[in-house]
């Protein structure tokens, strides 16, 4: 398991769930990874075969100069940007005329303003790689609507529309962008709705899997995403749901 071997890969909201999952995932395959986040939280480096490295760098992805300075690090460390994965997020779940304008300044700032930083930011350094990968995250809210999740959702389409027009601009310098969209995963935000008897019964029955995915799955498709084999998928937003009916 050593698909991407040699190459560095930063992961926002690193720190903790599928985010962690993803940086895990990749250090398994051989990358040398830059989990970055806010805040270190629990966080701490755990050993890993067959030499890749591993280090914590602070970013708050709503400041474009944190995100700048993400990068610069990266390359300074590791000598290369060839991944990054722009998969920090917050939600603020409210009905529309109730919501705080500031839960939605908050969502929209890091979840669509973040994800263009990062983008901007990582960019140039891509454009050195020799296949330079651009991941953004979306969500299964992304594309399917629900009450309540107007910030989240709203945010999550335009991180899907933002990554289309990102992937046609980039292209010619041989890097590639695409979307992953879980859907009700058992990590992160997913612990927390399937903990909410009232609102998980309401999605449960949606699943024709029949169950939750895990950040293992989605992580496979992040590989996959990040590696060689995807070397033609370009501007694609890739579901991660297990075949969800809505």
């Amino acid at each position: 398991m050593t698909r991407l071997s040699g190459k560095t890969a930063v992961v926002t909201g690193g720190t903790r769930g599928i985010g962690w999952r993803l940086a895990r995932r990749f250090l398994e395959e051989g990358a040398d990874v830059v989990v970055a986040s806010r805040d270190r939280g629990n966080w701490r480096p755990e050993p890993v075969a067959g030499g890749a490295r591993v280090t914590f760098h602070p970013v708050d992805v709503r400041d474009p100069a944190s995100a700048q300075d993400l990068m610069s690090a990266a390359a300074d460390r590791f000598g290369t940007v060839d991944i990054v994965v722009a998969n920090a997020g917050v939600s603020r779940p409210g009905a529309v005329e109730k919501l705080a304008p500031a839960h939605w300044a908050e969502v929209i700032d890091t979840n669509v303003t973040g994800v263009f930083n990062c983008a901007q930011a990582a960019i140039p350094h891509l454009r050195l790689s020799t296949e330079g990968r651009l991941i953004t995250v979306s969500s299964v809210l992304g594309s399917r609507f629900a009450p309540g999740a107007a910030a989240y959702g709203a945010s999550k389409a335009a991180v899907e529309a933002f990554t289309k027009v990102l992937a046609v601009e980039v292209a010619a310098d041989g890097i590639t962008a695409n979307c992953l969209s879980p859907g009700f995963i058992d990590e992160g935000m997913g612990v927390q709705l399937r903990q909410n008897e009232a609102v998980w019964e309401k999605f449960r029955t949606k699943l024709a899997s029949g169950r939750m995915g895990r950040g293992d799955e989605v992580a496979s498709a992040a590989v996959f995403l990040a590696g060689d084999d995807s070397s033609y998928v370009n501007g694609h937003v890739l579901e991660v749901n297990g075949g969800l009916f809505w």
